[in-house]
């Protein structure tokens, strides 16, 4: 096994299988563990001194994300990325979003305001630094800001729940098809939209920034065609 991953579980306060869920869950995302490797129970248990118990759990919960499959006898697997799962999430994703930034839009108070801006202003010092980890991690922070903000705390775990496929192929577009200086663009049209108090704007560049997953899928697809699952073929 190749991953490389990190867990404190000594100061953590969550759950062990939360930390593992969230420690393996960012390894793939971040293509750490690549699509078509095996995990270990056991090997991941020893090297995190922990017993086999909150490994299992962890496993089973990144399988409803449909990030792994779980062979008996054989080990878990990590699967690749499905478009049509990608698709799906974006449909959820852009109509669960759109609604909460029309929401900021129409009123948030000055400190939810005043994170969504430093946030914006971190998102351009690691671009500019060109450290895509870093990156991804506020991208996402941005976005539960914005949940944040609109008090829609539930609508953004939705959105978690439903995202894992999206968030393989955010990280992998962003050195080339979605660059970070771009996104960070597409994200200060969003906050620029909000602080106007324009829900309209907002809801329009919330869209356009999520439809650039659908531009970016088929290219990375066939960039990448062993991380992917096979594509649809075309109706015409």
């Amino acid at each position: 096994m190749t991953a490389v991953f990190a867990i404190d579980l000594k100061h953590a306060a969550e759950p062990i299988a939360q930390q593992v869920v969230q420690a393996l869950r960012r390894a793939i995302v971040t293509m750490h563990i690549r699509p078509g490797e095996m995990l270990s129970e056991q090997d991941i248990a020893t090297r995190l001194g922990i017993s086999r118990q909150p490994v299992r759990e962890a496993f089973i919960k990144l399988g409803k994300a449909g990030l792994v499959r779980i062979l008996p006898q054989r080990g878990t697997l990590i699967v690749k990325i499905s478009p049509a799962a990608v698709e799906d999430a974006h449909f959820v994703r852009e109509a669960v979003e759109c609604a909460i930034v029309r929401e900021v839009a129409r009123g948030a108070d000055r400190a939810a305001l005043a994170a969504i801006g430093a946030n914006l202003a971190e998102q351009g010092r690691a671009a500019r630094a060109k450290d895509p980890e870093v990156f991804f991690a506020l991208d996402d922070a941005f976005h539960r800001l914005l949940a944040d903000a609109a008090h829609r705390q539930a609508a953004w775990q939705i959105i978690e729940d439903i995202k894992p496929q999206m968030d393989r192929v955010r990280f992998l577009s962003m050195p080339d098809t979605s660059p970070m200086p771009a996104l960070v663009d597409q994200h200060t049209a969003i906050a620029e939209a909000v602080m106007a108090g324009d829900p309209d704007a907002a809801a329009a560049a919330m869209r356009a920034h999520l439809g650039e997953i659908l531009l970016t899928l088929p290219k990375l697809a066939l960039l990448h065609p062993d991380l992917f699952d096979p594509l649809p073929p075309q109706t015409t």
